[in-house]
Formats: structure tokens, sequence, C-alpha cells
């Protein structure tokens, strides 16, 4: 009997430990589930909120409203910078293109059109501290695609992306492993305001004009063809979330929509006002969570890269500028302001901030002596522009508005009532009945240039050639990785501080083999014109391995390949073979 009671007892312990493992199993499960979720990033280019569920009613954009009806509007949701590459560097990082010498628009390029004389391609130059942010979604087990556009000031290493390419998907993804996906929309961008649809569905009569522009037959049109394009992005919505849908991933999701800055049409573009920062931003949370509701927080753009951490449970680093608006490390303060910075656009310098409270605005001028116009040939290609220009130059502009932005130079100082003046065309900065506002708006302004710190304080040819490459006439080279051998294998040192490390490893006799052919699919630029008729396949790069660390075991003949890059210094690659 007692030999039968205790084999009653063992099995009974064997049942309860099977059932605590599965318990914890499962509970570890749903932790990395909630941990971990999937996301999603649907970033548009070149708009400010001109969409029916932020009011504006001219574009029919069915499966934006539907993805809204799942998720939440952020109602006031700001970008650091005007134009592309100065507020992309801000979104990757996390931190203001001012105080990381991403802030001049562009330095990644040797056309005179858009560098000035003098000043070569250079990548920007990154605290040792600071990482492009799905490198830490990557170290966690991420997942990590763009499709494909970057554009972030620098050239980023190795182990940002799982891929990032033409044909970059979460469907490639190693199976239950979460996921981080960029699609970039590029139809709405200003390059597509030089060229006509096939048809433009809105008539040019039925558009809304702002003040600040001359009404004319090619103004209309060109804004005509403005929501021609948000309809044929709104599509590009469609297809990717009917995608995200198909694969069955979409619920688990968040899905996040926003645009890389505001504007579009001339001076709107460029513009560290409401017209130029003010985008669209919702999200869409795993189960719909929060579905159909507004969000009115004040949000800057440099808040998503510690957002996505916190969302994914990975604590924000300390130096972050941003802050978690969402996720385990949310924030326990509301954000009061948001900032913006312009400075040299293509071949033309100019030292603009700007902060707003969300219902004023406050800009500083650095350079008073320069007009608030500057003179890009880009631009030029759009009629709009064109016209403008041909108008001022016969001497038969009659805007006040547009007048004043071609005026010889500018006030120091701009305040406007945004609540009030939505197009902050009337600059009250002198009013008595707002000095006090203007006096707080501008002691925010300083101290947050103070904390942050502004590169622009020195020349940017100096913030090159002196500060960065240390009076060369290149960048400096990251140290070569160290390989050290042990008896389970090797492990990697570089003597670079901040350089991010990638391996990979490859059997004998297949160095060359570091590429597969995928099926292209993108919605970026090359694939919205005419080349998507006739590309069909791409090389893709296999992703390099994130080095955190860990002892590499190598079998014999096989082949290490180590890539280490500091985030603006030269790459340095090695090879070991076992």
């Amino acid at each position: 009997m007692k030999s039968h009671l205790k084999k009653i007892g063992q099995g009974t312990t064997r049942l309860l430990l099977m059932v605590a493992i599965l318990l914890v199993f499962l509970m570890c499960k749903v932790m990395f589930s909630q941990q971990s979720p999937n996301i999603v990033w649907i970033v548009c280019e070149d708009i400010s909120p001109f969409l029916e569920v932020y009011g504006d009613s001219i574009a029919k954009t069915p499966n934006i409203n539907a993805l809204a009806q799942d998720a939440v509007v952020f109602t006031k949701a700001y970008t650091t910078s005007g134009v592309c590459a100065p507020s992309r560097s801000s979104i990757i990082t996390g931190m203001h293109a001012i105080s990381i010498g991403t802030q001049h628009m562009r330095t990644l390029s040797n056309s005179t059109i858009f560098m000035p004389e003098g000043l070569p391609s250079y990548s920007a130059v990154l605290p040792d501290n600071v990482k492009a942010f799905p490198e830490y979604l990557r170290a966690r087990g991420y997942y990590t695609t763009n499709n494909y556009k970057e554009d972030y000031q620098f050239e980023e290493p190795v182990t940002v992306w799982d891929d990032s390419s033409p044909a970059a998907s979460y469907a490639y993804r190693p199976k239950n492993v979460p996921f981080f996906s960029v699609f970039n929309l590029a139809v709405t961008h200003e390059s597509k305001l030089m060229v006509s649809p096939d048809s433009i569905v809105f008539d040019p009569n039925d558009m809304k004009l702002p003040p600040y522009y001359v009404d004319t037959e090619t103004v209309r049109k060109d804004m005509a063809v403005l929501y021609t394009r948000i309809e044929q992005m709104d599509q590009a919505v469609g297809e990717i979330v009917d995608k995200l849908k198909k694969d069955q991933v979409y619920d688990d999701s968040y899905v996040i929509f926003f645009s890389d800055h505001g504007g579009c049409m001339p001076w709107t573009k460029r513009e560290i006002l409401e017209r130029g920062t003010h985008i669209p931003l919702i999200i869409k949370f795993p189960k719909n969570r929060f579905s159909g509701t507004k969000d009115d927080r004040l949000i800057s753009a440099v808040d998503l890269a510690p957002t996505m951490l916190s969302i994914a449970g990975i604590k924000p680093p300390d130096h972050l500028q941003g802050t978690a608006f969402l996720g385990a490390y949310k924030s326990s303060e509301e954000r009061k302001y948001v900032f913006a910075g312009r400075d040299r656009m293509a071949n033309k310098y100019d030292r603009v901030r700007s902060v707003s409270d969300g219902d004023f605005r406050y800009v500083y001028n650095f350079m008073p002596e320069l007009p608030k116009y500057q003179d890009l040939q880009y631009r030029k290609g759009i009629p709009t522009m064109k016209e403008i220009l041909e108008l001022y130059k016969e001497g038969n502009l009659d805007n006040p508005y547009l007048l004043d932005w071609f005026a010889g130079n500018k006030p120091s100082e701009e305040l406007y009532h945004t609540k009030m003046d939505p197009y902050e065309v009337l600059n009250i900065a002198e009013e008595p009945q707002y000095a006090a506002k203007k006096k707080e708006l501008k002691e925010t302004l300083f101290d947050w240039i103070t904390k942050v710190g502004d590169l622009s304080s020195v020349g940017e040819k100096e913030m090159v050639f002196n500060n960065w490459w240390k009076n060369t006439k290149e960048p400096p080279k990251t140290s070569p990785p160290k390989i050290i051998g042990n008896k389970n294998g090797v492990t990697i040192e570089c003597a670079t501080k901040g350089a991010s490390i990638g391996y990979r490893i490859v059997d004998q006799g297949d160095l060359l083999d570091t590429k597969s052919r995928r099926r292209a699919k993108s919605w970026d630029f090359g694939f919205t014109i005419d080349q998507e008729k006739t590309i069909e396949f791409v090389d893709v790069h296999k992703p390099w391995k994130i080095y955190l660390g860990e002892t590499i075991s190598l079998e014999k003949g096989q082949t290490l390949i180590i890539n280490a890059h500091r985030i603006g210094y030269l790459p340095n690659e090695v090879t070991y073979t076992y």
C-alpha cells in the first residue's frame, strides 16, 4: 500500500511539475507577445493632415479612414524639420538634428544643386552613444526591414536592418520572430507635383487655397494634383493593410501611419511653421485597442524612437532626447512644447529655430539679414513655384504674404497665434498683449538650444573638417575589429568607441554567396514610375548578424566576415578563416 501511495505521490508530483512548467511556458509566451509586438510603419511623404480623418474633405481616403477606425488619431504630431533628411535623422535616432550634426539638407550628395561649393559629401559623425533605433530592436530579437528609403544624413551600419531593399518585407522573417517593418510611400513627394498624373481626379476650381498663394489656374491645378496624389497614396495604404490581414499579422501588430514632415507645395515644405511640421499620425494598437479615438497630446517625431522601444519592452537609452508616449516606459509627463530647426537647404544657408505649445509658435531667425525665401533650383520644377517667380520678376505679384516671403530681410522674432491664425501669416511678435507669451516661448526655445546643443553655432565646414575629420580631407576610419580566439570559438573587439559590429559565417567555397533574388514590391520612388513595369526581381543581401559579445563557434573551413562601423566613420571589414 505504501509503495502504491508512493507511486501515486510521485505521479502527482510529476504532474504538478509538468503543469507548472506549462504555466511558466505560457506566461513567458504571453509576456513575449506583450513585450515584443510586431510593429509596422507606413510612412508617406510631404503632407500635412490633408486627410478626411483630420477634417479635410477634398481627397477621398477610404483606406486611411478604415485604419483610423481601428486606431487612435493623434491630432498634434509635429516633425523637427520641414524637410525629409533632417527630419528622418531625428525619427531614426530619437535625437534632434541640430544636436547630432544632421541639420543641413543635404549631406550625402556630390551635386552642386544640393551642396555648397567646397563642401564634400559627408556622413554625419554621430556621438558615439547614438545609434539608429532598429539596431536595439535587432539586439532584442526583432527582424527589421525597410522598404526602402533611408535618407538619414548618414550611412547606417549593416547592423540596423535585416533587409533594406525594394523587396524588403516581414514575410521573410524566421518563424515566430517579431518584426519591425517600414514601408515608404513616395507618391505624395514634392517631385510628384513636377509631373502630372495620367488623370487629375479633382476640378481645380473646387480647390481651397491658403491665403499665402495667388489664385491662379496654375496654383489650383497643382493643388488638384496634390490631392490626386493623396488618393493614390491611400490606395497604397490599402494594399499594405490588406497584405497584413492576409498574412494574419494585422490584429497582433502596431500599425503606425505618418508623414516624414508637412508641406509639399512651395512655402510649405522646408518651413518650420505649422504648414511644414504638422503631420498626420495614426496608431493602430494590437487587437484594435482604443479604436476610433483621438489623442490631443503634443507629440514630436523625435519621440517615435523611444516610443517604439518602449512598446517593444525595451528601456530607451537615457541619452535619447525624445520621450516615450506609449508602452512600458511611457513618460509620466506630457510634452508641453515641440521644437524645430531649419538650416542649409541645398546650397543656401539659413539658421532658424522654432517652438510651439500647440496654440502659439515662436520663431527666432539667427540670420535676419537674409530673406525668408531660399532660391532653390530643385523646387523650381513645380509649376506654382515657376509662376510665382515669374509674377515677382515682372512686378505683378500682389499677394502681401508672398511679397513678405521675398523681402530682402526678415524680423529676428516671429510669433503666431496658431489656434486663431492656423496658416501662421500674421506676425504678432511686437504686439504688447502677447509679450508674456513671447517671453515664455523665447526662454523655452533658448533653454532647449542650450540643453541639446546646437552644432550650427559653428560653420558647417568647421563642423565637418575641424571637429569631425580633425583637419583632414576625409572621415576617420573605424578601427579594424580584433578577433580573439578561445577554446570554444572566437570573440570580437573593436577599439573605436560606439562602433556597431556585424558578422557573417560563410561555409568553405561560398564566399560570394551573400545575395538572394527576391521579387521587388515597393512603393518608393523607382517603383512608382516606369521601373515598376520592367523590374521584377532584385538582388537582396543576406542579413548580417549583430554582434552582442557572444562567443562565435566555427567549423574548420568556415570564414568569418566582420564589419565594424561607427556612424560617420568609414567602416572596416576583416575576414578570418578557421
